[in-house]
Protein backbone atom coordinates (compact mmCIF):
# COMPACT_ATOMS: atom_id res chain seq x y z
CA UNK A 1 0.00 0.00 0.00
CA UNK A 2 1.54 3.19 -0.94
CA UNK A 3 1.61 6.33 1.18
CA UNK A 4 -0.83 9.65 0.70
CA UNK A 5 0.56 12.69 1.32
CA UNK A 6 -1.97 15.50 1.43
CA UNK A 7 -2.71 19.08 2.56
CA UNK A 8 -5.76 18.34 5.00
CA UNK A 9 -6.69 22.01 5.07
CA UNK A 10 -7.93 21.62 1.28
CA UNK A 11 -10.02 18.09 2.05
CA UNK A 12 -13.36 18.36 0.33
CA UNK A 13 -13.20 21.90 -0.54
CA UNK A 14 -13.91 23.79 -4.43
CA UNK A 15 -11.98 26.40 -6.20
CA UNK A 16 -8.33 25.91 -4.70
CA UNK A 17 -5.91 26.85 -7.34
CA UNK A 18 -6.53 29.65 -9.48
CA UNK A 19 -5.61 27.84 -12.34
CA UNK A 20 -3.24 24.86 -12.80
CA UNK A 21 -0.13 26.72 -13.31
CA UNK A 22 -0.91 27.97 -9.30
CA UNK A 23 -1.61 24.22 -8.99
CA UNK A 24 1.77 22.76 -10.51
CA UNK A 25 3.76 25.43 -8.33
CA UNK A 26 1.96 24.41 -5.01
CA UNK A 27 2.36 20.66 -5.62
CA UNK A 28 6.29 21.54 -6.48
CA UNK A 29 6.97 22.60 -3.07
CA UNK A 30 5.72 18.93 -1.48
CA UNK A 31 8.06 17.73 -4.09
CA UNK A 32 11.14 19.67 -3.31
CA UNK A 33 13.01 17.12 -1.91
CA UNK A 34 13.18 15.12 -5.15
CA UNK A 35 15.66 17.65 -6.28
CA UNK A 36 18.80 16.92 -7.75
CA UNK A 37 17.87 13.38 -7.03
CA UNK A 38 17.81 12.17 -10.72
CA UNK A 39 14.20 11.38 -10.90
CA UNK A 40 12.13 11.27 -13.88
CA UNK A 41 8.97 13.55 -14.62
CA UNK A 42 5.85 12.17 -16.89
CA UNK A 43 3.08 14.48 -17.79
CA UNK A 44 -0.28 13.56 -18.83
CA UNK A 45 -1.59 15.22 -21.57
CA UNK A 46 -3.38 17.76 -22.06
CA UNK A 47 -4.14 18.87 -18.68
CA UNK A 48 -1.39 17.68 -16.85
CA UNK A 49 1.46 19.28 -18.84
CA UNK A 50 1.00 23.20 -17.14
CA UNK A 51 1.09 21.08 -14.07
CA UNK A 52 3.95 19.50 -15.02
CA UNK A 53 5.80 22.25 -16.20
CA UNK A 54 5.68 24.04 -13.06
CA UNK A 55 7.28 20.72 -11.18
CA UNK A 56 10.01 20.66 -13.92
CA UNK A 57 11.28 24.14 -13.18
CA UNK A 58 10.48 23.81 -9.68
CA UNK A 59 13.04 20.85 -9.70
CA UNK A 60 15.12 21.34 -12.34
CA UNK A 61 14.38 18.54 -14.26
CA UNK A 62 13.34 17.54 -17.96
CA UNK A 63 9.42 17.23 -18.25
CA UNK A 64 8.03 13.99 -20.68
CA UNK A 65 5.12 12.99 -21.39
CA UNK A 66 3.27 9.15 -21.54
CA UNK A 67 0.23 9.38 -23.76
CA UNK A 68 -2.35 7.67 -22.67
CA UNK A 69 -6.17 7.98 -23.53
CA UNK A 70 -9.65 7.33 -22.30
CA UNK A 71 -11.98 4.88 -24.04
CA UNK A 72 -15.13 6.65 -24.34
CA UNK A 73 -18.53 5.29 -24.37
CA UNK A 74 -19.85 5.01 -27.57
CA UNK A 75 -23.14 7.97 -26.84
CA UNK A 76 -20.96 10.46 -25.05
CA UNK A 77 -17.51 12.36 -24.97
CA UNK A 78 -18.21 12.75 -21.43
CA UNK A 79 -17.32 9.32 -19.62
CA UNK A 80 -15.65 6.04 -20.73
CA UNK A 81 -15.01 2.58 -19.56
CA UNK A 82 -11.25 2.81 -19.30
CA UNK A 83 -8.21 3.75 -20.95
CA UNK A 84 -5.37 2.72 -23.65
CA UNK A 85 -1.53 3.06 -22.80
CA UNK A 86 1.00 3.78 -25.47
CA UNK A 87 1.04 0.02 -26.33
CA UNK A 88 -2.58 0.13 -26.70
CA UNK A 89 -3.04 -1.83 -23.83
CA UNK A 90 -6.15 -1.66 -22.42
CA UNK A 91 -7.26 -1.17 -18.33
CA UNK A 92 -10.99 -1.49 -17.98
CA UNK A 93 -13.72 -0.66 -15.51
CA UNK A 94 -15.28 -3.60 -15.54
CA UNK A 95 -18.44 -2.74 -13.52
CA UNK A 96 -19.58 0.01 -15.81
CA UNK A 97 -19.03 -2.13 -18.93
CA UNK A 98 -21.58 -4.76 -17.48
CA UNK A 99 -24.06 -1.79 -16.47
CA UNK A 100 -23.97 -0.39 -19.86
CA UNK A 101 -24.38 -2.78 -21.21
CA UNK A 102 -21.59 -2.64 -23.69
CA UNK A 103 -21.34 -5.91 -26.77
CA UNK A 104 -18.04 -7.28 -27.43
CA UNK A 105 -18.34 -5.46 -30.95
CA UNK A 106 -19.03 -2.10 -29.44
CA UNK A 107 -15.89 -2.23 -27.02
CA UNK A 108 -13.37 -3.32 -29.69
CA UNK A 109 -14.99 -0.30 -31.81
CA UNK A 110 -14.32 2.33 -28.97
CA UNK A 111 -10.83 0.22 -28.29
CA UNK A 112 -9.58 0.86 -32.26
CA UNK A 113 -11.01 4.26 -32.25
CA UNK A 114 -8.77 5.44 -29.28
CA UNK A 115 -6.26 3.85 -30.61
CA UNK A 116 -6.26 5.92 -33.80
CA UNK A 117 -6.49 9.09 -31.14
CA UNK A 118 -3.82 7.69 -29.40
CA UNK A 119 -0.58 7.35 -32.16
CA UNK A 120 -2.04 10.56 -33.93
CA UNK A 121 -1.34 12.73 -30.36
CA UNK A 122 1.25 10.61 -29.84
CA UNK A 123 2.97 11.73 -33.00
CA UNK A 124 2.28 15.34 -32.53
CA UNK A 125 3.51 15.58 -29.29
CA UNK A 126 6.25 13.15 -28.81
CA UNK A 127 7.41 13.34 -32.11
CA UNK A 128 7.98 9.47 -32.32
CA UNK A 129 10.33 9.39 -29.33
CA UNK A 130 10.94 5.86 -28.08
CA UNK A 131 10.10 5.95 -24.37
CA UNK A 132 13.06 5.66 -21.87
CA UNK A 133 14.52 2.94 -20.46
CA UNK A 134 13.65 3.16 -16.81
CA UNK A 135 15.20 0.25 -15.55
CA UNK A 136 15.95 1.29 -11.43
CA UNK A 137 14.36 4.63 -11.60
CA UNK A 138 11.94 6.97 -9.76
CA UNK A 139 8.99 8.28 -11.86
CA UNK A 140 6.73 10.82 -11.04
CA UNK A 141 3.89 10.99 -12.96
CA UNK A 142 1.10 14.12 -13.12
CA UNK A 143 -2.09 15.17 -14.22
CA UNK A 144 -4.43 18.10 -13.42
CA UNK A 145 -6.76 15.58 -11.24
CA UNK A 146 -8.08 12.24 -11.07
CA UNK A 147 -11.82 11.29 -11.62
CA UNK A 148 -11.89 7.79 -12.39
CA UNK A 149 -8.41 7.48 -12.26
CA UNK A 150 -7.97 4.70 -15.40
CA UNK A 151 -6.09 7.00 -17.57
CA UNK A 152 -3.69 7.30 -14.24
CA UNK A 153 -3.87 3.32 -14.45
CA UNK A 154 -3.04 3.05 -17.61
CA UNK A 155 0.17 5.35 -17.51
CA UNK A 156 1.61 3.68 -13.96
CA UNK A 157 1.50 -0.10 -15.55
CA UNK A 158 3.12 1.29 -18.84
CA UNK A 159 6.07 2.97 -16.89
CA UNK A 160 6.25 0.43 -14.27
CA UNK A 161 6.70 -1.95 -17.83
CA UNK A 162 9.78 -0.09 -19.08
CA UNK A 163 11.49 -0.84 -15.32
CA UNK A 164 10.66 1.94 -12.94
CA UNK A 165 10.88 0.73 -9.78
CA UNK A 166 9.15 3.08 -7.56
CA UNK A 167 6.11 5.32 -9.00
CA UNK A 168 4.98 8.11 -7.33
CA UNK A 169 2.00 9.92 -8.77
CA UNK A 170 1.12 13.59 -8.39
CA UNK A 171 -1.78 15.33 -8.79
CA UNK A 172 -3.42 18.62 -7.17
CA UNK A 173 -6.99 17.04 -6.78
CA UNK A 174 -8.81 13.90 -7.24
CA UNK A 175 -11.83 11.42 -5.72
CA UNK A 176 -11.09 9.91 -2.35
CA UNK A 177 -12.17 7.18 -3.75
CA UNK A 178 -9.86 6.81 -6.29
CA UNK A 179 -6.75 7.31 -4.36
CA UNK A 180 -7.96 4.53 -2.45
CA UNK A 181 -8.04 2.72 -5.57
CA UNK A 182 -4.83 3.48 -6.56
CA UNK A 183 -2.94 3.73 -3.56
CA UNK A 184 -2.25 -0.21 -3.75
CA UNK A 185 -0.52 0.66 -7.30
CA UNK A 186 1.97 3.27 -6.05
CA UNK A 187 4.82 4.09 -3.35
CA UNK A 188 3.13 7.49 -2.99
CA UNK A 189 0.70 9.50 -3.91
CA UNK A 190 0.67 13.40 -3.59
CA UNK A 191 -2.56 15.33 -3.75
CA UNK A 192 -3.25 18.48 -2.42
CA UNK A 193 -7.16 18.23 -2.45
CA UNK A 194 -8.65 14.73 -1.92
CA UNK A 195 -12.38 15.34 -2.05
CA UNK A 196 -14.93 12.71 -1.01
CA UNK A 197 -18.89 12.86 -2.09
CA UNK A 198 -20.86 11.29 -4.71
CA UNK A 199 -19.85 12.85 -7.32
CA UNK A 200 -16.57 14.71 -8.55
CA UNK A 201 -15.31 17.13 -10.98
CA UNK A 202 -11.56 17.91 -11.78
CA UNK A 203 -12.73 21.40 -13.01
CA UNK A 204 -14.27 22.12 -9.53
CA UNK A 205 -11.14 22.70 -8.30
CA UNK A 206 -9.47 25.45 -10.21
CA UNK A 207 -11.21 28.80 -10.55
CA UNK A 208 -9.83 29.01 -14.28
CA UNK A 209 -10.50 25.82 -16.04
CA UNK A 210 -10.79 25.01 -19.91
CA UNK A 211 -9.53 22.48 -22.08
CA UNK A 212 -6.09 22.83 -22.85
CA UNK A 213 -5.59 22.31 -26.94
CA UNK A 214 -2.49 21.32 -28.33
CA UNK A 215 -0.83 24.05 -29.68
CA UNK A 216 -0.79 25.47 -26.18
CA UNK A 217 0.75 22.06 -24.73
CA UNK A 218 3.66 22.11 -27.59
CA UNK A 219 3.91 26.24 -26.34
CA UNK A 220 4.73 25.14 -22.80
CA UNK A 221 7.20 22.19 -24.00
CA UNK A 222 8.71 24.89 -26.44
CA UNK A 223 9.14 27.62 -22.99
CA UNK A 224 10.56 24.48 -21.28
CA UNK A 225 13.32 23.60 -23.33
CA UNK A 226 14.42 27.54 -24.45
CA UNK A 227 17.25 28.90 -22.70
CA UNK A 228 15.87 31.10 -19.83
Amino acid sequence: MGKLIEDPALRDKVYVFRDRSDAGRRLAQMLADYRGTGVRLFAIPAGGVPVGAEIARSLGIPLDLVIVRKVQLPWTTEAGFGALDPDGQAVFNEQLIERAGLSRQQIEAQVQKTLASLKQREARLRSGRPYPDLTGQTVIIVDDGLASGYTMRAAIRFLKGKGATRIMVAVPTASARTVQDLLPLVDTLVCLNVRGGWSFAVADAYENWYDLEETEVLEILDSLASPG
